[in-house]
């Protein structure tokens, strides 16, 4: 089993950022792939970004984020980070850091096993 938690969530005004951390326990030597999701409110959950936990590697994301959300991983301190530059009010959203096997970043939810519980991150205009 594999446990996730994310934490730094928070109210920001547009164009600030915000760095989400994603720190992981348990069985982390089965999980390859790292991936960031959102969901609003009406909204289905969508992918953000993606990487491989091993290597760091296949780094993905989604059109709407790049060139401003870079996501990055520290194996010695089990963790994954989500830098996000450049803030929208359409980025306002839970988060959600997922974990997954296999080593091929998806942007499929229903492929990731293990789960956060999700922060908050609000963008005023």
């Amino acid at each position: 089993q594999v446990q996730v938690a994310e934490s730094g969530g928070g109210l920001v005004q547009a164009g600030d950022s915000l760095r989400l951390s994603c720190a992981a326990s348990g069985r982390t030597f089965s999980t390859a792939t790292v991936g960031w999701f959102r969901q609003a409110p009406g909204k289905e959950r969508e992918f953000v970004a993606g990487i491989s936990w091993w290597s760091g590697d296949r780094p993905s994301y989604v059109d709407s984020v790049k060139g401003r959300f870079t996501i990055s991983r520290d194996h010695a301190k089990n963790s994954v980070y989500l830098q996000m530059n450049s803030l929208k009010p359409e980025d306002t959203a839970i988060y959600y850091c997922a974990a997954k096997s296999g080593g091929i970043v998806v942007d499929r939810a229903g492929a990731y096993d293990y789960w956060g519980q999700g922060t908050q991150v609000t963008v005023s205009p």
